[in-house]
């Protein structure tokens, strides 16, 4: 029997049928299904970790402990594992470890779209790319198969493409392997698992023969295939590039990659001596090309794909045809990108009816501060008409950089804005150091109860787990006092004129200070007030409530109105009309 799943499903249940026992992840799109799904198998641990580096602490502990685990991450979250992940290289493992690095070609939802398969060169362990869902469910089981075999951890790339996209699986009759009859003693292997530096040099020359046999490994390996055609082309591609690559080219011969790392260098030219021109179809990085450059093979590649944005088949097929490997024909001269698709108006991303950060934002606009952002819904601050959020780079950097701002001694009043699951994920630290250095920055923490924008996804402060049990929540303002701040208050940003009144406190404060602007996510509670309406007769058309960016209110011919359909009943918009013309019944 055959089942549609997403690639992040069929990751899921892959390691489901392979016998992961302890899954670990933080949620970030394009991965977060996949620990979701894992989840709701019986006889599992899954868990949401508060950042990436910890959820592969726990993947790498329940593989030191002989059981098989999967850690699940976007690309971004690669680079705050990454101690760990280069230390689990060094020391290797007792049961199979994978670890999902979910990329984000074109930025659908990212600062940016680093292309993670140079992190298997750069780490120096094996990568694998799925090109559909049924692979994506098999090579999480032979991902595990050679973690154990070459004491690696290994990494399985997905993107967005991949990671949302459904095609068939096949399900299996077979259970999961059985848990052993009795818990396992722990491998006390001091040599091996303490990555002191006289341990750590007996390691490195291993990881370099490993690479070899890897390197050997992938020759040989069923993961990557020859696909006889015609020989005047041949293709080199993996993942959903090779999709798009085989709907364009039908009759090309293909080397099929499913190991992209390390490549299988003599399976490579033995294809090259096939085909009289091979053409590397990847995105974004020219990972495979230069590589293969290196072994003496002429190729082309980034001079007829671009080094940016995802592919789709009817851009692979106009590059193509622009390069001379395909007769231009109506379908190559077709539009094919989004942005040419544009005739359609443009919807912008915007905050919710009736979401706290709107009222937040707008007191931050009207006190003339300036906004150090982070990752996170809040981050929508920026768009107009708010405009009221001047910075954004990675999780956590808020803090930091507004102790930086307040360091070079700028004119300006700044403060700082951090969610409340991406403080828990890396604003902790930041924040101490804000203490420590005795600086005279504001940090407000936007608490909606949940991590939001990836979906509603529980964290450290919700009290309660990804698997439904009830825990210990870690209460934000009795956190802050215990580190040592002495300013802390606790404001509802549905009431503006306390939040100002608040603000400006802090701001004339030279000590370190939190404000933490608690109200709950309205799409996760469902909480909905009695809309108010406009009175068209007082209503003098100024646009002061159309500088909430709240979906709701629209421009009539000479009055604003309110979509009591769209309205949440927040109230925010009858507390900045100057002549009260917004009213409730």
């Amino acid at each position: 029997m055959k089942k549609l799943m997403t690639g992040n499903e069929a990751i899921a249940y892959g390691a489901y049928l392979a016998g992961v026992r302890v899954g670990a992840a933080y949620p970030g799109t394009p991965s977060t299904e996949i620990m979701e799904s894992f989840a709701k198998y019986p006889g599992v641990s899954s868990e949401w970790a508060p950042n990436e580096k910890v959820a592969l602490d726990v993947g790498t502990g329940a593989a030191y402990a002989g059981t098989r685990a999967l850690v699940a991450m976007k690309h971004v979250g690669v680079n705050v594992a990454a101690d760990s992940l280069f230390y689990g290289v060094y020391t290797g493992l007792k049961g199979g470890l994978v670890i999902v690095t979910a990329d984000d070609p074109d930025m659908h939802s990212s600062q940016n779209e680093q292309d993670n398969r140079n992190y298997a060169r750069f780490a120096k362990l094996p990568m694998l790319e799925p090109a559909d869902s049924e692979e994506a469910k098999q090579f999480v089981g032979l991902a595990l198969d050679m973690s154990e075999k070459f004491d690696t951890p290994v990494m399985l790339r997905s993107v967005t493409r991949l990671s949302h996209s459904s095609s068939p699986v096949e399900m299996s009759a077979a259970a999961p392997p059985p848990l052993p009859a009795e818990p396992p003693l722990y491998d006390r292997n001091i040599p091996k698992y303490v990555m002191v530096p006289a341990y750590a040099r007996q390691r490195h020359p291993v990881i370099e023969e490993r690479l070899k046999k890897l390197a050997a490994y992938a020759d040989s390996s069923p993961l990557n295939r020859l696909e006889p055609g015609n020989g005047s082309l041949g293709i080199i591609a993996a993942g959903v590039a090779y999709q798009y690559a085989r709907e364009v080219f039908p009759e090309a011969t293909f080397l099929k990659l499913g190991m992209v790392y390390p490549l299988p260098a003599k399976l490579i030219r033995e294809f090259a001596a096939r085909v009289q021109t091979i053409l590397v179809v990847e995105e974004l990085d020219p990972f495979f090309e230069e590589q293969i450059r290196l072994m003496g093979i002429d190729v082309r590649g980034k001079d007829v794909f671009p080094v940016t944005g995802e592919l789709t088949p009817g851009l692979v097929r106009r590059y193509a045809a622009e390069a001379g490997l395909l007769e231009e024909t109506d379908e190559t001269t077709e539009v094919t990108t989004a942005a040419a698709l544009a005739a359609l108006p443009i919807r912008p991303p915007m905050l919710c009816p009736g979401c706290g950060h709107r009222g937040l934002f707008h007191v931050l606009r009207e006190a003339g501060v300036v906004v150090l952002g982070d990752i996170g819904c809040y981050t929508l601050g920026a768009a107009p008409p708010l405009s009221a959020l001047h910075t954004c780079g990675c999780m956590g950097a808020s803090i930091g950089v507004a102790h930086g701002v307040a360091r070079a001694g700028v004119k300006d009043r700044t403060v700082a804005v951090i969610g409340d699951s991406t403080f828990f994920h890396s604003g902790i630290h930041p924040l101490i150091n804000v203490l420590y250095n005795n600086s005279s920055v504001t940090t407000i923490i936007t608490d909606n109860s949940v991590t939001a924008m990836t979906g509603h996804q529980q964290h450290p402060g919700t009290g309660i787990t990804l698997q439904g049990q009830q825990t210990k929540a870690v209460q934000l303002e009795k956190f802050v006092r215990s580190i040592g701040y002495e300013k802390v208050d606790v404001c509802d940003p549905y009431d503006m004129d306390n939040l100002a009144e608040v603000l400006t406190g802090h701001l004339k404060s030279e000590q370190p200070s939190v404000i933490i602007a608690a109200r709950p996510c309205v799409l996760h509670i469902r909480e909905k007030n009695k809309p108010p309406f406009v009175d068209p007769d007082e209503c003098t058309d100024c646009g002061t409530c159309l500088e909430l960016g709240c979906p709701p209110l629209m421009q009539e011919e000479d009055h604003v109105s309110i979509d009591p359909l769209l309205c949440n009943g927040c109230g925010i918009c009858m507390q900045v009309c100057p002549v009260g013309a917004i009213i409730r019944e």
